[in-house]
């Protein structure tokens, strides 16, 4: 990546996919992601593997392959993670095979079809459906009646989608949301006490910041993560993307285009400099160009290897109410695994052993989903710990199998439209939920919904 990020002219093709696309939504074509499996009817006769799991393993040695897509500054966390469980086992071993996300979810399905992928993984909460539908990966409810895990256990709202075709395939680790970044000597110098926390506000922090020398505080990208930042307010607003049953398309609502008209208007003030590329308006809040990015919270280890002197808080509440776009990590069994009864019970042991390890995880910038996980003092002692109030106020995307694959080329391309100032936010958003639900009705079809 460039030290000095610049916005460049940008199409309204998205851009070559980057690993935080994939913590959104994945823009891989079902003929990328599998070929020629079935779909519509689940992991048939073998859903959750050869046998009941009992919480132990107490078959001979062996060693499980475990894919994950933790390549970045979350990487060093999950190495740590399965060492210590290495340490503590006699009879299984766990192999960790770190791959980018992009590659993670077009190797996987082909791999496990043909008995070389993994045992065991960790993938996006948004992709469980998908890849329960293409039987790739099997349930899990086993794990959790073993572990006594329940919907009250976790954050808000990241239980349901986990489930398909009322049979559970993953087991959360974390959540991951957005979050807002800002450089806390630029604020000082504007005379910004506090970080802005409602429309109002965060307008006034920037006519403060453009006071105080900083022309252009807050760059809106056009691309990447502009689509989750519409999504959060959208939520904000009271509104919904897509229906829960997966038959259409419903983000070119009232609350939708007035939330494409706030980010448009970001740019109409100057606060922005027009044309961002995808990922330039945290390269140049890194670099000290800008006052104020909404991003990630897995960029927290990045910043954290800096010496920038900055600040996280929740996403300023531009609709009614705090709220904000989230994925998460979930462990999920293969169905190659599934029909070793050694290898599944050993996986699952592995799951469990993670999910309660949990709290540790937020050494990789993650917030844990356990509720518990979160009352430890690794979690409370991390800088994603300021985001607290914002926890119970998560939104993530419903269990609609190949919904990865409409959103790319539909709601992103419109966010893109409207940005560039190519189309207005309502007919770029009235185009594509139009071209959205007429996908999402073929998807119906084809995964037997």
């Amino acid at each position: 990546m460039s030290p000095t990020p610049r916005p460049t002219v940008q199409s309204t093709v998205p851009s070559a996919l980057t690993r935080r696309r994939f913590l959104g939504l994945s823009a891989l074509t079902t003929a990328a992601l599998v070929t020629g499996c079935g779909g519509g009817q689940g992991v048939g006769g073998n859903e959750e593997g050869v046998g009941g799991f009992t919480g132990e393993y107490d078959g001979p040695a062996l060693t499980l392959a475990y894919w994950n897509g933790f390549t970045g500054g979350d990487g060093p966390a999950m190495i740590d993670l399965v060492k210590s469980f290495n340490e503590e086992q006699e009879d299984i071993t766990v192999e960790s095979n770190p791959i980018s996300w992009p590659d993670f979810y077009q190797r996987l399905p082909a791999a496990t079809q043909a008995g070389k992928g993994p045992d065991v993984g960790a993938m996006h909460l948004d992709q469980l459906s998908t890849n329960a539908a293409r039987n790739i990966i099997v349930a899990v409810d086993d794990v959790a009646e073993a572990l006594e895990l329940e919907e009250g256990d976790f954050a808000p709202a990241v239980w349901q989608p986990g489930i398909y075709n009322e049979k559970r395939y993953g087991i959360p680790l974390d959540v991951h949301c957005l979050a807002m970044y800002y450089n806390k000597d630029h604020f000082e110098k504007a005379g910004i006490d506090e970080p802005p926390a409602d429309a109002a506000s965060f307008d006034e922090a920037c006519k403060k910041l453009q006071g105080a020398g900083y022309d252009t505080p807050f760059w809106m990208p056009n691309l990447w993560p502009a689509h989750i930042m519409f999504l959060s307010i959208l939520w904000q607003s009271g509104g919904e993307p897509y229906a829960e049953d997966g038959s259409e398309a419903t983000f070119a609502s009232e609350e939708g285009v007035a939330a494409l008209t706030w980010m448009l208007e970001q740019i109409e003030k100057g606060y922005s400099p027009p044309n961002v590329d995808a990922d330039a308006q945290y390269l140049a809040f890194k670099n000290n160009k800008t006052s104020i990015t909404w991003d990630g919270i897995w960029q927290i280890n990045d910043l954290q290897a800096t010496d920038m002197n900055y600040g996280i808080a929740p996403l300023p509440v531009i609709g009614n109410e705090i709220g904000s776009w989230a994925n998460s990590h979930n462990f999920f069994l293969t169905s190659q695994a599934a029909g070793d009864q050694d290898r599944s019970d050993a996986s699952k042991v592995f799951i469990a052993w993670m999910s309660e390890q949990s709290a540790q995880w937020s050494k990789a910038g993650m917030i844990p989903a356990l509720n518990s996980a979160r009352e430890e003092a690794a979690f409370k002692e991390s800088p994603q710990y300021a985001l607290l109030e914002q926890i119970d106020k998560l939104h993530f995307l419903p269990a609609v199998p190949g919904l990865g694959e409409v959103t790319p080329v539909t709601l992103e391309t419109a966010v893109n439209k409207a940005l560039l100032g190519q189309e207005s936010p309502e007919e770029a958003l009235s185009a594509a939920q139009e071209d959205a639900t007429e996908l999402m009705q073929k998807n119906l079809e084809k995964y037997g919904g």
